[in-house]
């Protein structure tokens, strides 16, 4: 028999709130994680990629890292160290109304019994987080919270009593009318919250060193019969925090560099990296660049960004489709030139 072949550990980023088809709404770029970690072996990506709401899918090849630490650990300054499970603290909104606390509260405790996942504490900030929403001048999602100092005592709470994750549940603005919303919820949209959840996590695992992440606490819509599928999955319950609990229940330890022991996962271990064609300007995608890490451009998932490997003057492997990059990845795992597959020759 043949020995088996080394997963080659490769980096999924599709970022957040700029509209990208594939990935830029309810969790909808997770068949792609599957077929990616599939093809790698090992597949390190972000939560707004894995982030379903009440779905979600868990799989020991897939490692839920935070923007700004997936950002550190492709620059080469964290190291990530799988653990078999996380105690995953809770942070509650002190902003959040009683009714929909309950729901969320009631979240954990059917995580807890039904999933066996470790959880607690859980506390409420000492004041209301005031989470604003904003869009850019390029049409992408942003946000402010008024009191980041309520949420970073809370988080350091949650540390002193035993946490080593952090799910955070903040209270978010509501314009059910909007046309934003409208365009989101038919497929045309920005998922408006996105840039707001990841100021949030930013703050948090930039001051703890731990793994968190945010699930935004909102008040159920209306039905709509013309519900894009990609949006279905933020209408199936309460809240949006399942998933980011069983995430966060194996998301990988942060381990700043130098780290040595068995195990551990270095940006320089990356084999690949996989973005959309139009959003190559991000810091995880460059640094790995710098490094020489081969950059799959996936052209089949447009956004609001237009930073293409040839305005950056990157040489980048194309294609066509998240298939099309597992194939590519697949490829280079079992030391095949990808140029080797196409006609005609160079």
């Amino acid at each position: 028999m043949s020995a088996a072949v080394p997963p080659l550990p490769t980096l999924l980023v599709i970022p957040t709130g700029v509209g990208c088809a594939v990935g830029g709404f309810a969790g909808d770029g997770l068949p792609a994680a599957r077929l990616l970690a599939a093809a790698s072996g090992c597949l390190i990506t972000h939560p707004n990629v894995m982030n379903a709401a009440t779905l979600y899918w868990s799989d020991r090849r897939l490692h839920y890292v935070e923007g700004w630490s997936l950002d550190r650990f492709a620059a080469g300054e964290l190291a990530l160290s799988p653990v078999p499970s996380q105690r995953v603290g809770v942070l509650l909104d002190a902003g959040i109304e009683a009714e929909l606390l309950l729901r969320h509260r009631q979240v954990i405790d059917a995580c807890r019994a039904s999933l066996g996942l470790t959880i607690g504490p859980v506390l409420s900030s000492d004041g209301p987080l005031e989470v604003s929403l904003s869009i850019g001048p390029s049409g992408s999602s942003w946000g402010t919270m008024g009191r980041p100092d309520a949420l970073l005592r809370a988080g350091e709470a949650l540390l002193a009593a035993g946490a080593t994750a952090i799910a955070v549940v903040a209270r978010f603005p509501e314009d059910p009318g909007s046309d934003a919303l409208a365009a989101y919820r038919h497929g045309t949209g920005v998922d408006a919250l996105a840039g707001a959840e990841a100021v949030i996590s930013h703050l948090l695992v930039r001051h703890l060193g731990v793994p968190c992440a945010h699930a935004p606490a909102l008040a159920p819509l209306p039905p709509d019969p013309g519900l894009d599928p990609r949006a279905a999955a933020e209408e199936l319950g309460h809240t949006f925090l399942p998933c980011v609990l069983v995430g966060l229940s194996r998301a990988p330890s942060l381990r700043p560099e130098p780290a040595s022991g068995n195990g551990l996962l270095h940006g320089t271990d990356l084999g690949a990296v996989v973005a959309p064609a139009g959003a190559l300007g991000g810091e995880a995608v460059l640094a790995c660049a710098e490094r020489g890490v081969p950059v799959i451009a996936v052209e089949g998932n447009p956004c609001l960004l237009e930073v293409s490997g040839e305005a950056l003057g990157l040489p980048v492997i194309p294609a066509a489709s998240y298939a099309e990059a597992a194939g590519i990845v697949l490829a280079l795992r079992e030391g095949l030139d990808p140029a080797a597959l196409r006609r005609p020759l160079a």
